[in-house]
C-alpha cells in the first residue's frame, strides 16, 4: 500500500523526492542503496532547486541516465522507471480512478512489466575504449558545467544559506574538467593511475578547504576505473584511510563509503549532524550520506528569515528599529510568502518578536562583539565546523563571553536542555578556535523573547570529545541502523521511505483530485 501511496505522491508531484527514492528503491525497480546515492548526487547537480527547496528528481533521472557516472546496470534500472512513470502518468489522466489504482498495483507487482519490455528495442551500448571514455566524460562535462554556470548564476541573488556551496560545488565541476583535460595530454607512456595521482595532488594544492572536501568525495576517479578514488593516495592528507575506503567501495556494492562527508582521513561535521545522528543514524544517512532532498515547512522557511534578517541587520551595522523591519520586509518577499491570512500572521508575528529583540538589545548590559562568527577545530580525526549567532562581552577586564544561539521553536527549560549537545560543542569551538578561556551559553527564543542560560562545565567538554568520536565511528562503520520513537518519526520528512516506519506512523491524509 505505502508503495502505491508512493507512486501516487510522485505522479502529483514529482518534486517529493522521498517518494521518489521509494519507488526507485522498491520492487520492480529495486536500485542498490550505492547505485540510488551516486544517482541523487547526479540529479542534485544537473536540476535547478525549486522553491523551499524542492527538487524535480525525476527530471534529473532523466540527466543521471546519461551521466557517465552512472553504471550501465544501474542506468537500465533507471530507465525501466521512467518507463513506467511515463505509462502511469498517461493513465492517470484516462482511467477511472478504480481502474488507475489496478493497474498501478499490477504494474508495481511485475505483471504489466513485459508490456513494457516488448517496447524496449534499442540494442545495449558497446564499452567505449579508455581514450574514448576520457573524451566523451570531457564533453559531458563540459555541457554540465556551462549548465552549472547558469544555474548557480542565477541563485547568487537569492538569500540562501547554501550560496557558498553552490559556488565550491562548480569549482570542483571545473577542476574535474581539468583534470580530464590534463589525462587526456599525459605523456606518453604514463599510465591513467600514475597520471590521475599526481593530477589530483596538483588540484587538491590550489583548492580551498570546502573544495577539497567536495573534490575528494567525488566519484569521478572510481569511475575512471581507479582504486584510489578521487583523491586517493598520500595527496590528500588522509593518508592510507581513504585509499583503502575507495579501493574496497568498488567491490562491495552495499558500501556507501564515497559518499560519506570525508574531511581528510575523518569526517566532516557540525553540531546539527552529531544531533540526527544521535537521534536516528538512519535519518542522518537519508539526509547526509544519500542527501534526499526535502521540502521546507513554512515554520522551517519563517525560521531561517527570522536568523538571516538578524544576520543582514548586525552585518550592516543596523542601530534602529525602523532599519530591523526593513530588513524583515525584505527577507520576507525574498523567501517567497504569500499574501494568505497565515502568512500574515505569521509576518505580524515576527515583527512583533523583532521590535522586542530590539528593545531587548538596548536594555542588555552585555556588548555584542560577534555575530554568525564561524568556528573550525578538530576533535581526533574529526573536522568540526559551524557558527555562532551571537556571542556577547560579559563584565569589564577580564571578561567573560556569552555565545548566544537563535531558536525559533517552542522554548526548552534548563533541565529539558541538561544533555544539549549543540552549546557543549560551541563552548569548545570558543576554546579551541577562538582561544575564549570560558564562555557562558545561552539559547534565545525569538518568538518568546526569552533567553535561557545553559550552565556547562569541563565535565560537558569531555563528554562532547566522547560523543563526537563515538558518532564518527558509527558513521565510518555505516552503522545506520533506525532507532525509532513516537516522537521522532511522527515530525520525520522520510517516513514514506523508511521501513520502521512501516505501520508505526501513520501517514498524513494525501488527498488526489482524480478527476483532474
Amino acid at each position: 500500500m505505502r508503495d502505491v501511496l508512493a507512486w501516487m505522491r510522485l505522479l502529483t508531484d514529482p518534486q517529493d523526492s522521498t517518494a521518489v527514492v521509494r519507488a526507485l528503491s522498491r520492487p520492480p525497480i529495486e536500485l542498490r542503496q550505492v547505485e540510488l546515492a551516486r544517482v541523487i548526487q547526479v540529479a542534485r547537480r544537473h536540476t535547478p532547486f525549486g522553491g523551499a527547496g524542492k527538487l524535480d528528481l525525476v527530471l534529473g533521472l532523466a540527466a543521471a541516465t546519461e551521466s557517465p557516472q552512472v553504471p550501465p546496470e544501474a542506468r537500465e534500472r533507471i530507465q525501466r522507471f521512467l518507463e513506467l512513470h511515463r505509462a502511469a502518468a498517461a493513465e492517470l489522466d484516462t482511467l477511472a480512478p478504480d481502474a488507475f489504482i489496478a493497474r498501478l498495483i499490477d504494474r508495481l507487482s511485475g505483471r504489466a512489466v513485459a508490456e513494457l519490455d516488448e517496447h524496449e528495442t534499442t540494442p545495449p551500448e558497446s564499452e567505449p575504449e579508455p581514450a574514448d571514455q576520457l573524451e566523451a566524460t570531457l564533453q559531458l562535462l563540459r555541457e554540465e558545467l556551462l549548465e552549472g554556470v547558469a544555474r548557480i548564476g542565477g541563485r547568487l541573488g537569492e538569500l540562501r544559506l547554501d550560496t557558498d556551496l553552490d559556488i565550491s560545488h562548480g569549482a570542483v565541476r571545473y577542476l574535474e574538467l581539468l583534470k580530464l583535460s590534463a589525462l587526456l595530454q599525459r605523456p606518453a607512456g604514463q599510465s591513467l593511475e600514475q597520471a590521475l595521482a599526481d593530477v589530483n595532488a596538483r588540484l587538491l594544492a590550489a583548492a580551498t578547504p570546502l573544495q577539497r572536501e567536495i573534490f575528494q568525495t567525488s566519484t569521478l576517479d572510481a569511475t575512471l576505473g581507479q582504486p584510489g578514488g578521487a583523491g586517493g593516495g598520500k595527496a590528500n592528507g588522509g593518508g592510507g584511510a581513504l585509499a583503502r575506503a575507495s579501493a574496497v567501495a568498488p567491490r562491495e556494492q552495499h558500501s556507501l563509503e564515497p559518499f560519506l562527508p570525508r574531511k581528510g582521513a575523518g569526517l566532516a561535521l557540525s553540531a546539527s549532524d552529531i544531533q540526527t545522528y544521535r537521534s536516528c543514524p538512519l535519518r542522518y544517512k537519508y539526509a547526509r550520506v544519500l542527501r534526499i532532498p526535502t521540502e521546507q515547512t513554512v515554520h522551517q522557511r519563517f525560521g531561517i528569515v527570522v536568523h538571516q534578517v538578524l544576520e543582514r541587520y548586525h552585518a550592516d551595522g543596523g542601530q534602529t528599529l525602523a532599519q530591523l523591519l526593513a530588513q524583515l520586509d525584505g527577507g520576507w518577499r525574498r523567501a517567497g510568502f504569500s499574501e494568505s491570512e497565515r502568512d500574515r500572521e505569521l509576518l505580524e508575528k515576527a515583527r512583533v518578536a523583532l521590535t522586542r529583540y530590539h528593545a531587548r538589545l538596548g536594555e542588555e548590559r552585555s556588548e555584542p562583539v560577534w555575530f554568525e562568527r564561524q568556528f573550525s577545530f578538530r576533535i581526533g580525526l574529526h573536522h568540526l565546523r559551524g557558527r555562532v549567532d551571537r556571542v556577547d562581552r560579559v563584565g569589564e577586564g577580564d571578561a567573560e563571553y556569552e555565545l548566544i544561539d537563535y531558536k525559533t521553536s517552542r522554548p526548552k527549560s534548563a533541565e529539558q536542555l541538561r544533555d544539549d549537545v549543540q552549546l557543549s560543542l560551541y563552548a569548545l569551538a570558543a576554546r579551541e578556535d577562538w582561544g575564549l578561556k570560558s564562555s557562558r551559553q545561552a539559547y534565545y527564543y525569538v518568538l518568546d523573547d526569552l533567553k535561557v542560560p545553559v550552565v556547562r562545565d569541563e565535565r560537558d567538554a569531555d563528554a562532547v570529545r566522547g560523543i563526537v568520536l563515538e558518532v564518527g565511528d558509527g558513521i565510518l562503520a555505516q552503522e545506520f541502523e533506525p532507532t525509532p520513537s513516537h516522537a521522532a518519526c511522527s515530525i520525520c520528512d522520510y517516513r514514506i521511505v523508511c521501513p520502521v516506519a512501516e505501520g508505526r506512523v501513520a501517514e498524513p491524509e494525501t488527498v488526489l483530485d482524480m478527476s483532474l
